[in-house]
């Protein structure tokens, strides 16, 4: 199995980071498999996916290029960099070293991906690496960046939820499930995949924990092995929808915004996560959440550095009269406001 050894410092020196060229190679992961895996990821894939096969049907290269990188057992190193672990990359200087790579290193790659099967003809040029990187800048600028605001929420969301994973449960519970097959297995030692690759010894290393919005995820490290990088989707509710379905009922006791954070509220949540799940800012959120409060429907607690919020008993009681009422005010709606 793939197995790495972390010893104490690269673990206490690891980071989250949020990277806009990874989650553009999620998205395009996506678009090259074309079948949503939740309802969020469904309508993007009908706004973008039309002119993705158009570009696609016109540049037979990157056609067989995306799939040979990104959709065989191993992602070509070239087309997945490690990120470097900086807190604001812009996309352009994160897509820089995949463009600049040399036809040799591409071509060897793409071999790693194909697990040593020669390239095919139409694969064997000098342009690879910028045909990929023209296919990622399209990817970006016309399905990710019109969103990277929400999506980004969305990340630091997660983040903010595993960080506090983190203090309250240690690294086994932070690591074990971070994507599928991984695990922690004690003494020092991480399972990444069910993999047989020969196992890693990360001393000295920064160790970078990468989330997606999509349901993607892999492993990387840089060629000085002083950087190594675990990409993970995020936690579903983060990711499956866009928005929360509230009930009419409780809509129209609290107001729709107000019932929203406390449907959400059934598993703890910082501010920052409700702020991505509801689309709402940060004020609104902050006033919506005093009145839970000082009502008893919500109540807090510290999770190392963030407060995380929580529906009470009450607000449980609430919440389900609202969906037993099925919207038309009857009389379980009603039960729940007695």
């Amino acid at each position: 199995m793939g197995l790495w050894e972390i010893n104490t410092d690269t673990l206490a020196g690891s980071r989250f980071v949020v990277s806009p060229l990874t989650e553009t190679v999620a998205a395009l992961q996506s678009l090259e498999r074309g079948q949503a895996q939740h309802p969020g990821e469904r309508a993007w894939l009908d706004t973008h996916l039309p002119a993705y096969r158009a570009r696609r049907a016109a540049d037979p290269v990157a056609a067989l290029l995306v799939p040979v990188a990104l959709c065989g057992s191993w992602n070509a190193d070239f087309i997945t960099p490690t990120p470097t672990g900086e807190d604001t990359p812009s996309f352009e200087e994160e897509l820089a070293p995949v463009r600049a790579t040399s036809p040799e290193r591409a071509r060897a790659d793409l071999m790693v991906s194909l697990g040593g099967r020669p390239l095919p003809a139409l694969l064997d040029r000098d342009d690879l690496a910028g045909r990929a990187a023209d296919v990622l800048h399209w990817v970006w600028h016309r399905t990710v960046l019109p969103d990277w605001p929400r999506r980004r929420r969305i990340m630091e969301a997660d983040v903010v939820a595993r960080t506090g994973q983190l203090s309250r449960d240690g690294w086994a519970a932070a690591l074990s499930g971070l994507r599928p097959g991984m695990r922690w297995l004690g003494g020092s030692r991480l399972r990444i995949n069910a993999h047989d690759y020969p196992p890693k010894r990360l001393s000295g290393a920064r160790l970078l924990l990468v989330p997606v919005t999509q349901k993607a995820g892999w492993v990387s490290w840089a060629d000085d092995a002083l950087r190594y990088a675990i990409v993970y989707p995020c936690s579903g509710t983060l990711a499956d929808a866009d928005r929360v379905r509230v009930p009419d009922a409780l809509g129209r006791l609290l107001g729709p915004a107000r019932a929203a954070v406390l449907v959400l509220l059934a598993q703890p949540k910082s501010t920052t996560q409700l702020v991505a799940l509801t689309g709402q800012g940060l004020g609104s959120v902050g006033r919506h959440l005093k009145v839970l409060l000082d009502s008893g429907l919500v109540d807090r607690r510290r999770a190392g550095r963030s407060v995380l919020y929580f529906r009470t008993d009450a607000g449980d009681v609430l919440v389900d009269a609202g969906r037993e009422g099925c919207g038309d005010g009857g009389p379980a709606a009603r039960a729940g406001r007695a």
